[in-house]
């Protein structure tokens, strides 16, 4: 059950971090002065979403592999 209850941490942390990056790539649509730095913003949102992503999995596999041999 405690896998299930970080998994669901887990992915709601990536939908927040993929919310933010959103509203930085909308902000960046209407300030252009700020653009890059938004968009800049906003890329370092996705990565972070991506980095959760792969820990868990990585996690998952490592935990899955002893089991399935």
């Amino acid at each position: 059950m405690n896998g299930q209850i970080n998994g669901h941490a887990i992915f709601e942390n990536v939908r927040r971090y993929r919310g933010i990056a959103s509203l930085y790539r909308q902000t960046a649509a209407f300030r252009p002065g700020q653009r890059w730095s938004l968009l800049e913003q906003a890329s370092e949102w996705e990565a972070r979403a991506l980095s959760e992503l792969e820990a868990y999995f990585a996690t998952r596999a490592d935990y899955a592999g002893p089991l399935a041999a």
